[in-house]
């Protein structure tokens, strides 16, 4: 039987970003079963501790940049590190990737990782429509059935549903990879969630 795990994410998050395609690999590598889990960062930071980027303290907003640009040339991925639409309105989006998930599309996990690409490589604004319609179509997807899904209340739900879901399974941040009832953190814990695959 295909092991099933949970893919918890921010699509504005350079860090889920950085490890989408590597993850992608993993998971077809691995025939997982993947619940791409888009998450409200406004429910999940509150209640778990954490701070928007703006509130954190200057000597962690320094280092997160040292770091990006460590991981940007080690995975030699194309990587703004001010991008032009960041912070932004997301909730649509991941709204769209939902309505995909539930409905079953493969296209779900191409369908986020093409949303992270946009705001982290492309410079582009994933609240804005058009940007919404490019990337979904580029993946296959039928564009305005999904912005159509995104919304319905059921699919609204789900997309609160995501948060307080990682909430109860100790995720508190992207992107998390729950396994088995085990949290794995960071896009620099695929290592680990490899080797659990392998146990």
């Amino acid at each position: 039987m295909p092991q099933t795990i949970d893919y918890y994410i921010f699509l504005a998050s350079p860090w889920a970003y950085l490890g989408s395609a590597r993850f992608a690999d993993l998971a077809r590598a691995h025939n997982l079963v993947v619940n791409v889990r888009p998450m409200d960062a406004g429910t999940v930071f509150p209640a778990s501790g954490g701070l928007p980027l703006a509130k954190r303290a200057p000597q962690r907003q320094a280092y997160r940049m040292t770091e990006l640009k460590r991981w940007r040339s080690f995975l030699g991925l194309p990587l703004n590190l001010q991008p032009k639409f960041f912070p932004t309105a997301e909730a649509q989006a991941a709204r769209m990737v939902v309505a995909a998930q539930l409905a079953g599309q493969e296209g779900a996990l191409a369908l986020a990782h093409g949303f992270m690409r946009a705001v982290w490589a492309e410079d582009a604004d994933i609240a804005a429509p058009e940007t919404q319609a490019r990337v979904a179509t580029a993946c296959g997807l039928d564009a305005a059935a999904l912005a159509q899904a995104a919304e319905r209340e059921d699919v609204k739900a789900a997309y609160a549903a995501n948060a307080e879901a990682a909430l109860a399974a100790g995720v508190f941040g992207a992107p998390s990879y729950v396994l088995d009832g085990e949290v794995f953190w960071g896009q620099d814990r695929l290592d680990f969630l490899a080797r659990a695959l392998k146990d």
